[in-house]
C-alpha cells in the first residue's frame, strides 16, 4: 500500500492518541482512593451492622430492665403496705408476727430484685456505651469515604479532561488520513493488542522492541518514501524517517 509521508506520520500521532487513551483509562480504574474506599466502605459497613444489632440487643434489655422495676415496684408497695398495717397496730398478735416476718422476707427479696435491677442498668450502660462508640466509628469512616471522594472526582476531573483532549485530537488528525490506511491501521491495532503502528528508530521497531536484520533494514531503505513498510515481528506499520 502507498501512504504519503504525511499520513504515516499522522498514523503514528493516532497511535500515541491511543496509547494515551489506554493509560489514562487505566489510570482512572487504578486510582489509590478506589479500594480505600471500598475497603472503608465494608468497614463502615460492618460498624453499622454492629451498631444496628446493639440498639436491637438494648431494646430487649431495656424491656428486661422494666420487668426488673416493675418487680421492685410491687415487692415496695407490698412492704410499705405492710409497714403500714403493722405501725396501726391493727389486727391480732399473731397476726402482728406474720407481718414482720413478712417484712423480713420482703426486704430480702426486695434486695435481691435490686441487685438484678443493677446488673441489667449496667449492662443498658455499656451496651449504650458500645452504641456510641459504633457510630463514632461508623461516622469517622464516612468522613474518610467523603474526602476520598472528593480526592477521586477530582483527579478523575483532570483524567476526563486529558481523554476528551486526546480524542478530539485523534478525530482532528484521522480526517486528514487516507481512509483506507485508518482502516488498516485500525485492523492491525485490533489484533495486535492496541498497537497499530510504530517508528522504526535506528534498527529497532518501537512497537514490539525487537531488531530488524540487515538485510531487511537494507530492503526498507530502497523503498520509496510513500512505500508503507510492516515490521515483520507484530505486522503493525512502521513509520521511517523521524
Amino acid at each position: 500500500m502507498k501512504a504519503s509521508v504525511s499520513d504515516q506520520r499522522s498514523i503514528l500521532d493516532i497511535q500515541n492518541f491511543d496509547f494515551t487513551t489506554t493509560s489514562l483509562n487505566a489510570k482512572a480504574a487504578g486510582l489509590p482512593e478506589i479500594p480505600a474506599i471500598n475497603s472503608l466502605t465494608i468497614k463502615q459497613n460492618n460498624a453499622r451492622d454492629l451498631r444496628i444489632a446493639a440498639e436491637t440487643e438494648l431494646n430487649d434489655v431495656k424491656r428486661e430492665l422494666n420487668r426488673a422495676e416493675t418487680d421492685v415496684e410491687q415487692v415496695v408497695s407490698r412492704i410499705n403496705r405492710d409497714e403500714a398495717r403493722l405501725a396501726s397496730g391493727t389486727g391480732t398478735a399473731k397476726e402482728l408476727e406474720q407481718l414482720q416476718h413478712e417484712l423480713v422476707s420482703l426486704a430480702a427479696r426486695r434486695t435481691e430484685l435490686e441487685e438484678v435491677e443493677l446488673e441489667i442498668m449496667m449492662r443498658v450502660d455499656g451496651i449504650k456505651e458500645r452504641i456510641a462508640e459504633l457510630g463514632a466509628e461508623e461516622s469517622a469512616h464516612a468522613a474518610e469515604i467523603a474526602n476520598l471522594e472528593i480526592s477521586k472526582e477530582n483527579a478523575l476531573t483532570v483524567i476526563f479532561a486529558d481523554l476528551k483532549a486526546a480524542a478530539d485530537d485523534r478525530v482532528k488528525t484521522a480526517a486528514s488520513v487516507n481512509p483506507e490506511l485508518m482502516a488498516l491501521y485500525e485492523k492491525i491495532r485490533t489484533s495486535n493488542n492496541g498497537t497499530g503502528a510504530a517508528a522504526l528508530v535506528g534498527n529497532q521497531c518501537k512497537g514490539c522492541h525487537l531488531t530488524l536484520n540487515t538485510i531487511e533494514l537494507q530492503r526498507i531503505a530502497g523503498l520509496p518514501e510513500d512505500e508503507l513498510v510492516r515490521c515483520e515481528e507484530c505486522r503493525c506499520i512502521l513509520v521511517r524517517g523521524l
